[in-house]
């Protein structure tokens, strides 16, 4: 396993962390309880010392799994998220009480005392411009409840105002093959500033795996269904906002990536771990099977300085006009 520095937390995190939004639900048949244990307690043999979860995953399940297992475990660093349990777009819902109380909500479902790293959870971009969250977060950290937090964002402008905070430790954002915008001026002023960076989205919700043909279609309970044009929340987080059948169309012009490292997946993960800056790349699991698979990124070879120039030129000529909503 290789670790990074998670900015200026003093967390060495492994490249490859694991984000449990399938384990908890939202993306079809429910995972089953033993079958989810079981891939985290793998994950942790092979070296997964990162876990990202949230408070809505599953409501609460993906929080609960994880603390059945690292809740003794303090060698394991687990980042959690909050906000998206109540109003949005209601002040109160970043006021302290509220925000103490989700996070001892948390907690208990962890079965920790103190979050390693508590981030806002995609919220509006005016709770980011305000600034009053970060108050309550310096203050929760303070007493002992945090240890570090830092911001799940949507757009690149959301994560620049979120580095004008000084004490946001890490940012959390789209990036993957068909979204490469954070490359230009996030990333790097990120790194300036000792912030780190979670790459979340990364196979673009199964499109750079290869798999899917314009014809497939997903379950009412799989946000691949339901949040396919962004009825539910960002579109962003749905294939990386492209329609789905431009998303397939453009994988199938990327499968040379696969070349020399094995699958189309572990070539679009290795891509991500490629770029400076980044400190943990967070693809989901369902099984022991998607852990191996996300974890042979780990031992493919890099890509050439051609090959990243091949793929920047595909972004901007092929990809970037294709996708949705603000990013």
């Amino acid at each position: 396993m290789e670790y990074r520095e998670l900015g200026k937390t003093g967390y060495r995190v492994s490249a490859v962390g694991l984000g449990t939004w399938a384990i908890g639900g939202s993306w079809g048949a429910t995972v089953e309880e033993s079958e989810a244990l079981n891939a985290i307690s793998y994950a942790i043999d092979q070296g997964v010392n990162f876990f990202d979860t949230a408070d809505v995953y599953g409501d609460g399940r993906s929080e609960t799994l994880l603390g059945q297992i690292v809740g003794h475990r303090p060698e394991i660093i687990v980042a959690t998220k909050f906000c998206r349990r109540g109003n949005l777009e209601d002040p109160l819902n970043y006021a302290y009480d509220t925000v103490k109380q989700y996070a001892l909500d948390s907690l208990a479902r962890l079965r920790r005392e103190a979050i390693d790293l508590y981030q806002v959870h995609c919220p509006p971009t005016w709770v980011i411009e305000r600034g009053e969250v970060f108050e309550v977060l310096d203050r929760l950290r303070q007493e002992g409840l945090i240890r570090h937090y830092g911001v799940s964002v949507e757009t690149v402008y959301e994560g620049l105002k979120a580095l004008e905070y000084p004490g946001v430790a890490s940012l959390q954002v789209i990036f993957n093959i068909f979204r490469q915008k954070p490359l230009h001026e996030l990333l790097p002023r990120a790194a300036r500033q000792q912030v780190g960076i979670l790459a979340r989205v990364p196979l673009a919700s199964g499109l750079l795996t290869g798999k899917f043909r314009t014809t497939d279609t997903f379950s009412p309970s799989d946000h691949r269904n339901f949040n396919r044009d962004g009825q539910a929340f960002n579109v962003g987080e749905t294939f990386a906002g492209l329609p789905f059948e431009k998303g397939v169309e453009l994988a199938d012009q990327l499968r040379w990536i696969a070349e020399g490292r094995e699958t189309m997946a572990a070539a679009a993960l290795r891509w991500i771990l490629d770029q400076a800056g980044i400190s943990s790349v967070i693809p989901g699991f369902k099984n022991i099977e998607q852990v191996k698979a996300n974890l042979t990124a780990l031992a493919v070879p890099p890509f050439t300085a051609e090959e990243q120039e091949r793929l920047r030129t595909f972004y901007e000529n092929q990809v970037a006009d294709f996708i949705r909503g603000p990013y």
